[in-house]
């Protein structure tokens, strides 16, 4: 009878294990054949999604895992392996007080997330430059390697490798990172522009009578709302921050750029107000996290103050880049350096959306004819396979590059750039220095 029970059970229970395995693999395993040329954007939401899991892990390593990692936290109550863990996550950390100490093992923690995560995107980049279908393939064993490698990195004194080791080379990303996420600015503002003019167009030859006006209003208004946003925050930079004279210069410069910029883009032929207003306020937020990060007192009322605002601003950012880079239309061609086929499938697109000799057709919005119908995300391009195209693979690395400069600035913007400041005293000025600039 017992032999009978246990034969139920080991049934039940490979049964259980081949349904987990069918539906883990079906939901982020490969769903095309390995003969499918892959895209440059092959398994970038499932590779986005990885990078969400890692910014959540982060913030319960900083908010959870290092507080109880303290010699008066939890952990010491655990034998042995405590006294390790606490070891390992204080070294480095010899600060003046608790908070301090708190405060930069915190820090640590998101470095040990965000290192792991790069390391994990740079063997994927590798991976997809020797095979280029590998973005798409064996996704469950990929989501439990990277668990490993964070998991691995609680194990790791903080000195040298994350502090000040990985701060570091996580600085020179996220700076990398900034260029990067202009583009993507640029781009979502002028799809955006694109898209409400094409709707203010339809609806006034639909309608009439002035009915796509709503459409140029609602540009004008959220134009105004950046506008207005930006001069208030370049005004109490001015009021607040201006005791010395690098802040006096990066908040003149921010707003002198600001005008020019609108002034050059507004003189061009496809001129693009919203794209201005865009970049203006993301000049303005880049310019009040250097100045609120310079060292001299005297000019910087927050020293030593957690910046919350910075903190959600550039969460804020990270995901506005992720969903670019998961659901873009026109992120492949961004990340292909525009020189994808996904340029020759819009132009052909263009031709078969045009109604007469006189169509403009739809511009800066629609990637190709498919715009609605499956992408090349759940497609991976079938009609190539079956036309018998003979395309070269694209150069799907380059997503794995990008997500990793990601992990870079998160961790950054996480962590202040690496300052460790609260109760109004900063352990690192120096730190915060090398920061703001």
């Amino acid at each position: 009878m017992g032999n009978v029970v246990a034969g139920i059970v080991a049934g039940l229970g490979w049964c259980f294990c081949t349904a987990a395995a069918s539906l883990c693999s079906s939901c982020c395993g490969n769903d095309k054949a390995s003969s499918v040329p892959p895209s440059a954007t092959s398994g970038r939401r499932r590779s986005v999604f990885l990078l969400v899991i890692s910014i959540a892990l982060a913030l319960a390593f900083q908010y959870g895992v290092a507080p109880a990692l303290q010699p008066d936290g939890k952990a010491s109550e655990v034998p042995r392996v405590g006294g390790y863990l606490i070891e390992v996550w204080s070294s480095g950390c010899q600060y003046e007080t608790s908070e301090l100490r708190e405060r930069c093992s915190g820090n640590t923690g998101v470095y040990r997330v965000a290192s792991a995560t790069v390391l994990f995107f740079l063997l994927a980049a590798i991976a997809a430059a020797c095979k280029p279908t590998a973005n798409r393939e064996a996704w469950p064993a990929k989501y439990v390697l990277f668990i490993f490698l964070v998991a691995g990195t609680v194990f790791i004194s903080n000195d040298p490798l994350f502090f000040p080791v990985y701060m570091n080379i996580g600085r020179i990303g996220a700076v990398m990172f900034i260029f990067f996420q202009q583009i993507i600015l640029i781009d979502l503002a002028f799809n955006l522009n694109e898209s409400w003019v094409e709707k203010a167009d339809r609806v006034e030859t639909d309608e009439g009578g002035g009915a796509g006006r709503r459409w140029f209003g609602a540009i004008l208004a959220t134009c105004g709302l950046l506008y207005a946003i930006s001069f208030t925050v370049i005004v109490l930079m001015f009021l607040f921050f201006s005791g010395c004279r690098s802040n006096v210069a990066f908040i003149s410069v921010t707003l002198a750029m600001g005008i020019i910029v609108t002034v050059v883009q507004l003189s061009g032929e496809e001129a693009s107000l919203l794209t201005s207003a865009v970049i203006v306020t993301y000049a303005t937020y880049l310019c009040l996290t250097a100045v609120s990060k310079n060292p001299n007192g005297a000019c910087n009322p927050k020293l030593g103050d957690e910046d919350i605002l910075g903190i959600i601003l550039g969460i804020g950012f990270t995901l506005l880049s992720l969903a670019w880079t998961g659901w873009s239309f026109t992120a492949e061609s961004k990340i292909n350096g525009g020189s994808s086929d996904s340029t020759e499938d819009s132009s052909v697109g263009n031709e078969h959306l045009s109604d007469g000799p006189n169509d403009q057709g739809v511009k800066g919005v629609v990637a190709n004819q498919n715009y609605g119908t499956n992408t090349d995300e759940e497609t991976g391009g079938r009609g190539d396979a079956q036309n018998g195209s003979s395309k070269p693979p694209r150069t799907s690395w380059r997503l794995n590059v990008v997500l990793a400069l990601v992990a870079c600035w998160f961790s950054m913007a996480l962590t202040g750039w690496g300052a460790i400041e609260t109760g109004g005293n900063a352990a690192n000025p120096d730190v915060s220095n090398v920061s703001m600039w």
